[in-house]
């Protein structure tokens, strides 16, 4: 693989998750093993939130990862820069109030937010440092950010297994479930060349986060990293 590969334009790739929008969460289940649900859960305990908080959810796509928050009393905005999921979520959530925007210039005033969060879409901002220094502008004095994102597995037997399902089994079970498979080799190859755990924790205390940390989930598959604004 080469870095060209992961050489998309930002509406290159909001016109790519128009494609697989109507079975975007389906095709999450199969490909994740069943394991997607789990890491939604995670994420939810540890945003939180509760009555009278106001959550940033970056990347919700269509909305299903902003739905634990609403359950738990707080006020959401799922927010996406593709126009084609916004349209399923609102189709499935009308609920929700969901919004367009593009996470390297939110369109939020300063420290408007109790916590903010993002999940399996920060590989997929073309500026991970600019995101970065955007959600920590949104959030407010004493909040919180929580990441979840594909990562690098601890255990040398299983990082192998891994790497070789992403490139190999990957792309025909999507061929199989996805409106959209070729979409599905370019999330293969973003998961590849991702930062691991370490070097994404040093990029969030670059962009102003304190009290910065992580946990690993399934054996390191997904890490979820967490920081606090001073």
């Amino acid at each position: 693989m080469t870095r060209a590969n992961l050489d998309k334009q930002p509406n290159e790739v909001a016109a790519m998750f128009d494609d697989v929008a109507a079975k975007y969460d389906r095709t999450n289940d199969v490909l994740s093993l069943g394991q997607a649900r789990a890491w939604r859960r995670a994420v939810a305990e540890a945003v939180g939130a509760g009555p009278g908080d106001l959550v940033l959810d970056l990347g919700a796509g269509t909305g299903t990862s902003s739905l634990p928050f609403l359950d738990a009393g707080a006020k959401v905005v799922p927010c996406d820069f593709s126009t084609g999921m916004l349209a399923e979520g609102k189709r499935r959530h009308p609920e929700l109030p969901l919004t367009a925007g593009d996470a390297t210039r939110l369109p939020f005033a300063d420290a408007s937010f109790d916590a903010v969060t993002i999940s399996f879409a920060l590989r997929n901002v073309h500026d991970t440092d600019a995101a970065l220094r955007e959600m920590h502008r949104v959030t407010k004095p004493g909040g919180r950010v929580v990441i979840c994102e594909f990562s690098t597995p601890t255990w040398t037997p299983l990082r192998t297994v891994y790497t070789e399902y992403l490139m190999r089994a990957l792309p025909p079970v999507a061929s199989k479930v996805s409106s959209n498979p070729d979409a599905y080799v370019y999330l293969a190859e973003s998961i590849r060349s991702w930062p691991d755990q370490p070097e994404l924790a040093a990029k969030l205390q670059q962009a102003g986060w304190t009290k910065v940390a992580w946990r690993n989930l399934t054996g390191g598959i997904v890490a979820l990293h967490r920081g606090t604004r001073a």
